[in-house]
């Protein structure tokens, strides 16, 4: 899940949300100011009611936020990189790149989720009685009491023994202390989200066709949602597996082509892009040191008119933003790195600093369709989501907040989902 609007770091953690985060405040607005607070406190402006809303609206996606933090900071003080947090359509993503190395670190990494959102819930429960017990407007205190009862809801919703959701990650971590075994625990965690997800849209198309059209509609495309990442994080959990033991060295492209950052996009077309017919070219400055990485892709936007004018230095992605690694590194933990990075290639570097070669989507491949399958750990962890539940008012079973890697449910106070973490995402589900 990409961020289409960065909220800069938390933390040193970056932020930002998805276009369709627009969507959870919509329905939030729409919901709390004409349906919910009308009825349960009448005879205010209609702009009272707007106030309120867009308030509760923005208190949602912060408690969302704070609920992904709280996973975001606990995996960094277990040693697992996190790349970012995002909120979007479904709730909120924290993309983990590593995996915790024990049963212990995994059961905090997934709990502190619910628990922040449980504390959340009392600190919004206090306010409501605060502000009441000083003669604020009811309207004041409902709101902050419709806060306490939604962040109650997510806590509880996410944990559902059902990965991806924070209870699949506590589910797996149980069983894998239990077990002994991290890919049958993950492999069980998994299983358990796609029996949740398929009963979900059960769940849907049975308030669909009992008159509950919208509500249905969302509980459905949350069960879509939780099988999908389900089936993902199994199936990347058994390709770690049969990766596990495999090093970069022996899957890197060898002594890779490389071009000098000086040289125009006219002449690496010239003199290797027609000649070798390869997708990428690593530059490489006078001392042999990796400056930044060209593919076709990045060429191909070049107008044929530029070429001849335009150096590949200012085309080449980043150095920083290309992943590097030893000979001797895991493959698994190098994927971890190369998932979602700007052209999903990696540098191998040796010693020295200089390049020795190079991985790329076809080397994994090949080495995917080769490779014995066998049972090792450790496996990757896969991405999760967070769910948001339904609202408190609504009659439909409640439903989810994507941790994590990675989406929350229906958004409280209306019939449409909130939000919250998905697979090859966050790192775990909220």
């Amino acid at each position: 899940m990409r961020s289409s609007i960065s909220l800069g770091r938390v933390g040193g953690v970056p932020v930002g949300l998805n276009i369709s985060v627009l969507v959870i405040v919509v329905i939030l607005v729409v919901g709390l100011a004409f349906g919910r607070f009308p009825i349960a406190f009448p005879g205010l402006p209609a702009a009272a009611y707007v106030l309120a809303a867009l308030v509760s609206a923005l208190l949602f996606l912060a408690s969302l936020l704070a609920h992904e933090l709280a996973h975001a900071f606990v995996a960094r003080r277990h040693g697992v990189e996190v790349s970012g947090i995002t909120l979007w359509l479904l709730g909120g993503v924290a993309e983990l790149r590593g995996e915790p190395r024990s049963p212990g670190a995994d059961l905090k990494i997934a709990g502190v989720g619910p628990l922040t959102s449980v504390v959340l819930a009392g600190v919004f429960a206090l306010l409501s009685w605060a502000v009441s017990a000083v003669g604020a407007p009811p309207l004041v205190s409902g709101m902050f009491g419709y806060l306490a009862a939604v962040n109650v809801l997510l806590a509880v919703f996410n944990l559902v023994p059902a990965a991806p959701l924070d209870g699949g990650r506590v589910l797996r971590a149980f069983l894998w202390a239990r077990w002994g075994d991290r890919m049958r625990a993950a492999v069980a965690a998994a299983r358990a989200g796609r029996v949740f997800g398929y009963a979900l849209i059960a769940l849907g198309f049975l308030n669909l066709v009992s008159g509950l059209g919208l509500q249905g509609f969302w509980l459905a495309l949350i069960g879509l949602f939780l099988v999908n990442a389900a089936t993902a994080e199994e199936q990347q959990t058994q390709i770690d597996a049969a990766l596990h033991g495999i090093t970069v060295g022996e899957v890197m492209s060898h002594d890779p082509v490389v071009a000098h950052p000086d040289e125009t996009v006219a002449g690496l077309v010239d003199r290797l892009v027609l000649r070798h017919h390869l997708s990428t070219y690593p530059l490489v400055d006078d001392e042999g040191r990796f400056t930044g990485l060209v593919t076709l892709g990045r060429v191909r936007r070049v107008p044929p008119d530029d070429r001849a004018v335009t150096r590949l230095r200012d085309i080449a992605c980043r150095p920083a933003d290309v992943p590097a690694a030893h000979p001797g590194d895991q493959l698994t933990e190098l994927l971890q790195r190369m998932s979602g990075s700007t052209d999903g290639r990696a540098v191998v570097l040796g010693d020295d600093g200089r390049l020795v070669g190079l991985v790329t989507p076809t080397d994994i491949s090949r080495t995917i369709q080769t490779v014995d399958l066998r049972s090792r750990e450790p496996y990757r962890t896969p991405r999760g989501a967070d769910l948001a539940p339904p609202s408190p008012e609504s009659p439909a079973p409640r439903g989810p907040a994507p941790r994590g890697p990675a989406p929350r449910g229906p958004a409280p106070g209306s019939p449409a989902p909130g939000g919250a973490a998905p697979p090859a995402g966050r790192r775990d589900a909220a």
